[in-house]
């Protein structure tokens, strides 16, 4: 019987399954809150006056704190091992998103929702190296396909019922008060998870691991984690996010605004299909199955800023179907290429540089959206053919081993 034979038995495989379904139902209502706060910010920050320009710096600013703050907490959690802890911490930040309904003015508007984003950026690590540990007993793949499918489904719902109360109401407040409810709710589900499983670590220690401890955590991340993460930057950089998209929609009135958020609900049941499809692709084809991002941000762009209602539909799909790799296999495929002692680091800095390309995509393409369209398309095209020019390196690197 062989070192993962004997790590991988029923009774952890149940235990694993359990906890990404209880993690999936966390992620469910914590994106019924916080997904519904992104579908609409852009508008809801239009609505209270701010610029292209602005939203753009918001979005971005929000986006690279979320993310870049990861390397700090990513580091903390490699250090501490209080995963919970961050967890919680992380989860508590939701209610920044309730809160957006008793503001008037953008500025204030802005830093709920950068608040939230920092939330974000302290419970992610902890999160996705826990994810990490029960995914290894069903796949990566299919465990981070799992969890960002229940995950989607609350971001699939969050902007429906904000479409909904928003139709009926004609209300930003009140359609940022329902969301008290999915908000409390998460914090209760994560409890349970906590009782459940409370130390997910359990799920992956093999006599191989134990024995390379003291080694892996002195030793420096593998060389195809830098190329992946240069990858990863520059396809992102080019990705344009849904607070400008959504922006476009409401200032060219292209989408009605009580339909925003209805639009965004598409994208995120998308999304939870695809993420399905994409988790199993990856388990099967491996770090080949990540050509699709820059492939098919390509077109983006041009679906997404055009004046066509059907368009924006398919803008929509499509967008949807970026952001299933995006919060799948990218991620899934830091636990294949990172050991577990240094992991929850790894995904630090990798979400540090995803953030980072995250604000270099708000703040350009806000600019270019206020200067020039035609600049906006030539950025968006360029970031994406560097990113396909980074990408044999991944694949000359993908047979060593960290």
């Amino acid at each position: 019987m062989t070192l993962e034979s004997t790590s991988k038995t029923p009774e952890k495989r149940t235990r694993a399954i359990q906890f990404i379904l209880l993690f999936g139902l966390v992620s469910a209502l914590g994106d019924i809150t916080y997904e519904t706060g992104r579908g609409v910010s852009g508008a809801y920050l239009a609505f209270l006056g701010a610029s292209a320009t602005s939203v753009g710096l918001v979005s971005g600013l929000g986006e690279f704190l979320g993310y870049g703050l990861r390397l700090v907490s990513g580091y903390l959690a490699s250090r501490t091992r209080a995963y919970w802890f961050a967890t919680f911490l992380g989860y508590g930040l939701l209610i920044s998103i309730p809160f957006l309904a008793y503001t008037n003015r953008w500025e204030i508007a802005a830093i709920f929702l950068i608040l939230e984003r920092i939330g974000k950026a302290i419970r992610s690590p902890a999160k996705d190296t826990m994810l990490s540990h029960a995914s290894y007993q069903v796949g990566r793949g299919w465990g981070f396909g799992i969890h960002e499918a229940l995950d989607q489904v609350g971001a699939f719902l969050g902007p429906l019922i904000f479409a909904v109360v928003f139709a009926q109401r004609q209300s930003y407040r009140d359609g940022f008060s329902i969301l008290w409810i999915p908000a409390l709710l998460t914090l209760l589900v994560l409890l349970l998870a906590r009782l459940r499983v409370p130390k997910p670590e359990e799920l992956e220690v093999t006599a191989s691991q134990t024995s390379k401890t003291a080694r892996i955590q002195n030793s420096t991340l593998p060389q195809i984690f830098w190329f992946y993460s240069a990858f990863t930057f520059l396809s992102v950089a080019g990705f344009a996010n849904f607070q400008i998209i959504s922006y476009h929609w409401a200032t060219q009135s292209v989408v009605p605004a009580a339909q925003i958020a209805l639009f965004y609900a598409i994208a995120m049941g998308v999304d939870a299909l695809a993420a399905l499809i994409i988790g199993k692709t990856y388990d099967k084809i491996g770090l080949t199955s990540l050509a699709i991002v820059p492939v098919i941000s390509l077109p983006l762009p041009f679906l997404a800023f055009s004046t066509s209602y059907v368009l924006s539909i398919f803008a929509a799909v499509v967008w949807g179907v970026i952001m299933a790799v995006h919060e799948t296999i990218m991620r899934a495929a830091i636990a294949d290429l990172v050991p577990g002692g240094k992991r929850a680091f790894a995904y630090g800095i990798f979400n540090t540089l995803y953030g980072a390309a995250w604000f270099v995509s708000g703040v350009l393409m806000g600019y270019l959206y206020d200067q020039s369209r035609l600049g906006l398309f030539v950025a968006i095209i360029s970031l994406e053919i560097l990113a396909l020019l980074t990408f044999p390196f991944i694949l000359k690197y993908r047979s060593r081993k960290p």
